[in-house]
């Protein structure tokens, strides 16, 4: 099996590389990254020594897929993954959706053309924020947690929100990048006739993940608290209490393998989180690293961003069902694995990019 990974200098892109070449040798495993990123270059000779070819090359311009090999499936890991891409100033919101969407066209358009099939890492901000926003929680220690008494929309449980939630606007002109990648995705699969999946994930989280907020706000806090870098609760009283949940991306290996591995679709798109046993809020982990390193400052804004939300945890149960596939790293050891590298990287917000 060939395997094309767009992204691939990334850290979701270089871990699922490595990962899938531990777990089954004798595939063979092509990369293209446009190295923009800060950071990416210190993936590069990592994935060269474990056999990877690597291409330059921006999903944006057709032409740089003229060079590539023909694959059997490539995994889309190339996207800007911020929330606030496109609203906040860093980059426009036209350079947002060339990059998102008129690059996944570009990808489907080289698996059209070599009968690939096609696997797109895509978000839990594919979600309604007005309905996730407008979600009753309560306070419970440090953290939102679910009001039982209300009575739920569809599509969600105290396990989490399921892939029947509302993805009415708003999303985000992020999430509608992601939305709509996914459903032009499906449509050229079924034009086309090869193979599509979809995987909306929750945070993924582990070590050497870019120390930016933006790239994963769990690798973000742990090398920030560990550096003294002063950091801020926004939103929600400013008191951290937010709930996210968070995934180790080697743990979407197996299950990537078996969708490669099938011609059935009992379900193209899947949620596939950490759940409720891997969730935490911010103040939850300022709290485990306080444990650890001692105290940081810490600041507080009360006006909460139009984009945020009080509580997303991913139900991955239809994966689980359907599957068998359930996350393998516990919270403790992706928060441990961040901190280690941490640790013995002391430049490494430097190295992506943090001033």
């Amino acid at each position: 099996m060939k395997i094309l990974i767009t992204g691939i200098c990334g850290y979701v892109g270089s871990t699922l590389a490595s990962s899938l070449l531990e777990s089954y040798p004798g595939i063979s495993i092509y990369g293209v990254d446009s190295m923009l990123r800060p950071g990416s270059e210190t993936n590069r000779n990592r994935l060269q020594k474990l056999g990877v070819k690597l291409y330059h090359g921006d999903i944006r311009n057709q032409s740089d897929f003229d060079n590539l090999p023909a694959v059997t499936w490539v995994i889309d890991c190339s996207a800007t993954p911020s929330v606030t891409a496109g609203t906040d100033g860093n980059i426009s919101s036209r350079q947002l959706f060339e990059h998102n969407l008129l690059g996944t066209v570009n990808i489907l358009e080289y698996c059209k053309r070599h009968a690939a099939g096609f696997l797109l890492l895509s978000s839990s901000r594919v979600y309604s924020v007005k309905r996730l926003a407008d979600l009753a929680v309560i306070p419970e220690g440090e953290a939102f947690r679910l009001n039982d008494s209300q009575q739920l929309p569809p599509g969600i449980t105290t396990a989490g929100i399921n892939e029947n939630f509302s993805s009415s606007p708003p999303l985000s002109l992020y999430g509608a990048s992601k939305f709509s990648s996914e459903t032009v995705a499906l449509e050229y699969g079924e034009a086309f006739g090869f193979p599509v999946w979809i995987n909306r994930c929750g945070i993924l989280a582990g070590a050497g993940q870019f120390g930016r907020a933006e790239q994963g706000i769990f690798a973000y806090w742990i090398n920030s608290w560990i550096r003294h870098r002063p950091l801020a609760y926004y939103g929600y009283g400013g008191k951290g209490y937010q709930v996210r949940d968070c995934l180790h991306p080697q743990d979407l290996v197996p299950l990537m393998f078996k969708q490669m591995n099938t011609g059935s679709a009992v379900q193209r798109v899947l949620n596939l989180g950490g759940g409720i046993g891997r969730s935490m809020s911010l103040a939850e982990l300022s709290s485990w690293c306080r444990s650890r390193y001692g105290d940081n400052t810490l600041s507080s804004h009360s006006q909460t961003h139009q984009f945020d939300v009080p509580w997303l945890v991913m139900d991955s149960s239809i994966a689980e069902t359907v599957w068998d596939w359930r996350p393998q790293t516990t919270l403790e050891e992706i928060l441990t694995e961040i901190a280690l590298h941490a640790e013995e990287n002391p430049q490494w917000l430097e190295l992506s990019g943090m001033s």
